[in-house]
């Protein structure tokens, strides 16, 4: 796919340039499945992410809290409703890993050498993590827009208009690139910035959005 008259990237975190089937992620599933009512990773996923969506709906201005308050309180919660016990300060400890330690997509760090326009990592996890993330696995961009900068989430519009601002663009100057067609692309599209969907497993090219494999198949 060829951008044109296109002067900065938005770039997703999760799913985007970092896996989501890592290490500490699958450590934290089983320690869950072991401690809880809940025998099955795939409700397992469905209840923690349910939760994780609600509460970045939720967490606008005021009501905005950090990575670390909502892992508290998803893990409070499963504890009430699903009968989770075990070591919870081990759990959060274990979550917080993966938000640091969770490894790059192998095309993330060839596309950022390549491309010639900035690049913006736009993110609900917070920005220490996400800068600690970035130490560690030599990642390089011109900013970090984390959803604690606007107090709120996405797909809350505040966090794409903090990333224009950001790079000094309009809107149509702009491309965000997701795996998320909720949280990435309807928001993009929705304020005129250029949406493509990153769908490297295939299967959800409907036709409502450019969609790409790798981050390779970009040009410019």
């Amino acid at each position: 796919m060829k951008l044109t008259d296109k002067k900065a990237i938005f770039l997703d975190y999760t799913g985007t340039m970092v896996r989501e089937d890592e290490p500490y992620t699958m450590e934290l599933l089983t320690y869950f499945l072991t401690h809880s009512d809940l025998k099955k990773p795939e409700q397992a996923l469905a209840v923690v992410w349910g939760m994780i969506k609600q509460i970045e709906k939720e967490c606008v201005g005021d009501a905005f809290i950090g990575k670390d308050d909502m892992a508290d309180r998803i893990l409070a919660y499963c504890v009430e409703h699903y009968g989770l016990s075990g070591d919870l300060d081990h759990m959060h400890a274990i979550w917080r890993k993966s938000w640091i330690h969770a490894p790059l997509f192998d095309d993330v760090l060839p596309f950022l050498a390549a491309c010639p326009l900035p690049v913006y990592a736009v993110t609900n996890d917070d920005l220490c993590y996400i800068e600690q993330s970035f130490d560690e696995k030599g990642v390089r961009v011109a900013g970090i827009v984390a959803a604690e900068l606007v107090h709120a989430c996405k797909p809350h519009r505040a966090i794409f208009d903090k990333a224009l601002e950001m790079a000094g663009v309009a809107a149509h100057e702009a491309v965000m690139i997701g795996d998320s067609v909720t949280s990435d692309m309807l928001p993009a599209k929705e304020l005129g910035i250029t949406p493509v969907l990153l769908d490297r497993k295939g299967g959800r090219d409907d036709g409502a959005f450019a969609v790409i494999r790798s981050l390779a198949d970009l040009e410019f």
